[in-house]
């Protein structure tokens, strides 16, 4: 029964790519820019302004499905930076130190490390166009014939 959803799972793969990276450059943007209800990071402190670019930048690469995996990576460990320097003092569950956001954009990120961009990324567009250009390379000229 489950079977013919796996026809689906690189579609699957990108649609929580792009939301993940979506939501994760909101936080970048609210924290840098001081709005969607967020204070404004103080340029240059740490770590709120380094982890806003951050979030901008890794999310929004992580968004487009560009270099998706090494986004994905450094954005993971910023979060986990983030739980366990930030929020682990407050308490040791993730419900009372607030850190659950963190705690679950870690391992979101954490996952597209590993299953990569999946469908409708960049970094499948540009594997594919670069596969059909060797190819095209490789075929013998009408003249060598």
């Amino acid at each position: 029964m489950f079977g013919r959803l796996n026809s689906a799972q690189p579609y699957a793969v990108g649609l929580f790519r792009m939301v993940t990276g979506l939501l994760f450059a909101c936080h970048g943007v609210a924290s840098l820019f001081g709005i969607l209800g967020r204070p404004e990071a103080a340029t240059g402190s740490w770590p709120g302004w380094y982890a806003a670019v951050i979030q901008l930048v890794g999310g929004g690469l992580v968004f487009i499905g560009l270099g998706t995996r090494g986004a994905a990576f450094i954005s993971s460990g910023s979060m986990a930076y983030a739980y366990f320097n930030v929020h682990q003092s407050g308490g040791l569950w993730p419900m009372e130190n607030g850190g659950e956001p963190a705690a679950m954009y870690c391992w979101m990120l954490l996952l597209l490390v590993f299953t990569g961009s999946g469908a409708l990324g960049l970094d499948r567009f540009i594997a594919a166009r670069g596969r059909s250009e060797a190819a095209v390379a490789e075929e013998p000229s009408p003249a060598a014939t």
